[in-house]
């Protein structure tokens, strides 16, 4: 399982086709592992996701996972990590908060609750996939 240290000036930060996955609410950390598993079902995502974590703290024993980095080719790849997302959502049984992130800062939120409207949910996650035309 690929888990990387993310420094600023690493050349995933430069990558305008990378959309950042943060889980949040009760176990996160297993929460972030279970959606990459999730995740990897898919053979458009295969080889696109990668676990990253902040650097460790002086007073810290380890690191905590942040994100879940999905970068992303062509062909579809933003739907298909829509419609999973939206899936693994509607599968939970804890309150789940998933925020995408893409690079220019345009963010989409999306918890069990709004999961219920999964078109909403691809439509809005999808949007991240393509430039703000604002």
């Amino acid at each position: 399982m690929p888990v990387i240290n993310q420094k600023p000036g690493d050349a995933h930060a430069s990558d305008p086709s990378e959309l950042q996955l943060v889980v949040s609410g009760a176990g996160a950390d297993s929460q972030l592992r279970a959606l990459r598993e999730w995740l990897l079902r898919e053979d458009d995502l295969r080889g696109c996701l990668e676990l990253r974590h902040r650097a460790v703290a002086p007073d810290e024993m380890g690191g905590v996972l942040d994100l879940l980095a999905v970068t992303l080719g062509t062909g579809g790849a933003g739907v298909v990590l829509a419609q999973s997302l939206s899936t693994w959502l509607t599968q939970r049984r804890t309150d789940v908060t998933v925020t995408v992130k893409a690079r220019d800062g345009r963010e989409v939120t999306v918890d069990v609750r709004r999961a219920r409207d999964p078109q909403a949910v691809i439509r809005e996650v999808a949007s991240l996939v393509e430039p703000d035309e604002g």
